[in-house]
């Protein structure tokens, strides 16, 4: 039986104000072209490189969350070779002497991180011309390279959403895919025992996607081979989305293809002068953790942890709420929350298409509303259109409630008079009702709390109406 062995290549721009070697802005969002540039990330002879520290230390946060070794000394080193988005015929990239070195996430181990500048951007028009945009040219580019510990697309994808959540939580990339500032490289081999078969790589994955359905295929495609008796070429290739396929690019490069060298225009660098403590008291707590001390804090299952942390805009959103309702004693306070941020207020979210920070709402605010909801307050009717008038003004939830009216009916006479009215009102269902139809009473209980404009609590319409009928 053919095993696959998979390990990964991953790719991110760096969050950082200025480019790698040089102080043009680090502008993803840039829609000119060649905007961005100047004489050092257009490779024009005679310039010199200025190592960019912040991205420096973003790695290295990197290195110290994945609990990788930090070089006491690192370099950079000239990788040669020539394509039309490299202006200078090289990249300065790193080899032997990385920032980092080991570590592991997800139970896969770690090769390296280093730290290069990336290329500039190719187009093609509908003619036979292709168009290069440097404003890419020289952004921070860091590469992350695995052990060939995977053994699935789906241990790859994992792994790599993983790291993209760090990345966030670190806040040294945005780590968008569809913007390129994350891409995924994927090399691999197939084999019948232990060694490692012919690797193959796969260039440039723009989405989780596509990272494991390439891996699917590419293992299919050399299981295929292997299994008629024919050899693996050791190769590139790239990714047809279309088709649904990978496609031979070029053979494999080796590492003496490059003619990597140490780069003459910048020094080693001393990483053991850095303050590494620092550096560490700016990590923040991490996904892995967060889920953990959700689950326990909040009482959140796996999957709502994994919801919030997905964002973590978004978990510390639910925190800061979640503080403000402390003082309530009931057991069903941070699920009534979590429902009404996650769902309610998402649906919201994406009818408007805007994300949680253009929104007036404040963590104290949905709290106030989640609160009148445990309280027994408000229904959970009325709660979707305070939240919908709460989104459109910004108003807290308490004024919007006084203003409308919409505070929730507690007399039980008067909505008892309500239920007997609906009764009289209705006789076919409540004959479905006695003919054993429950699909009736929640009929009933829609017409009753419509006369109650909303107002009232389903569960005691419920009650009601059950005493009524049984009767």
């Amino acid at each position: 039986m053919f095993k696959p062995v998979i390990g990964l290549e991953i790719h991110c721009e760096l969050k950082t104000k200025s480019k790698m070697f040089c102080g043009c802005p680090n502008n993803s969002d840039e829609t000119r072209p060649n905007f961005n540039v100047c004489p050092v990330c257009l490779g024009h002879p005679g310039t010199l490189p200025v190592i960019n520290q912040k991205a420096v230390e973003s790695v290295l946060k990197l290195g110290l969350a994945i609990n990788g070794e930090i070089s006491p000394i690192s370099r950079f080193d000239r990788k040669s070779y020539f394509y039309s988005d490299l202006p200078k015929g090289y990249q300065i990239s790193q080899y032997k002497q990385p920032f980092v070195e080991g570590g592991g996430l997800k139970g896969v181990k770690i090769t390296r991180i280093h730290l290069e500048e990336d290329t500039g951007a190719l187009s093609h028009d509908k003619g036979n011309h292709t168009l290069v945009d440097f404003n890419r040219a020289g952004v921070p580019l860091m590469e992350l390279v695995t052990e060939p510990d995977i053994k699935s697309g789906e241990e790859a994808v994992a792994f790599a959403k993983e790291l993209r959540l760090i990345l966030r939580y670190l806040g040294i990339s945005g780590a968008n895919m569809e913007k390129g500032e994350m891409r995924i490289e994927v090399n691999i081999s197939v084999s019948q025992d232990d060694r490692l078969g012919v690797k193959v790589e796969v260039k440039n994955l723009n989405s989780f996607k596509a990272v494991e359905e390439a891996i699917k295929y590419e293992v299919k495609r050399q299981t295929e081979i292997l299994g008629r008796g024919a050899k693996i070429v050791q190769e590139t290739r790239g990714w047809n989305d279309a088709k649904k396929e990978t496609v031979s690019q070029r053979f494999k490069e080796e590492s003496q293809d490059y003619r990597y060298f140490p780069e003459p225009d910048l020094p080693p660098i001393e990483l053991s002068r850095l303050n590494l403590d620092n550096l560490k008291n700016e990590i923040p707590e991490l996904p892995a953790a967060e889920r953990i001390r959700f689950e326990k804090e909040y009482g959140l299952t796996s999957l709502q942890s994994e919801i919030l942390i997905e964002d973590n805009h978004i978990a510390q959103y639910f925190e800061e709420a979640a503080k403000e309702l402390e003082h309530h004693t009931s057991n069903i306070k941070y699920q009534t929350l979590f429902n009404y941020l996650t769902s309610d207020l998402f649906g919201l979210m994406a009818e408007q298409g805007n994300i949680l920070k253009d929104f007036k709402i404040s963590p104290k605010q949905l709290a106030e509303l989640a609160g009148l909801i445990i309280e027994n307050k408000i229904s959970s009717r009325i709660a979707k259109d305070v939240l919908k008038e709460m989104v459109e003004t910004g108003d807290a939830p308490s004024s919007i409630i006084e203003s409308k009216g919409l505070r929730q009916i507690s007399d039980v006479g008067e909505i008892e008079n309500v239920v007997k009215k609906t009764i009289a009102e209705n006789p076919k269902a409540v004959e479905d009702y006695k003919k054993g139809k429950e699909n009736a009473l929640q009929f009933l209980i829609g017409r009753a709390m419509a006369k109650l404009k909303g107002q009232a609590n389903p569960d005691i319409l419920r009650k009601l109406f059950g005493d009524c009928l049984s009767k």
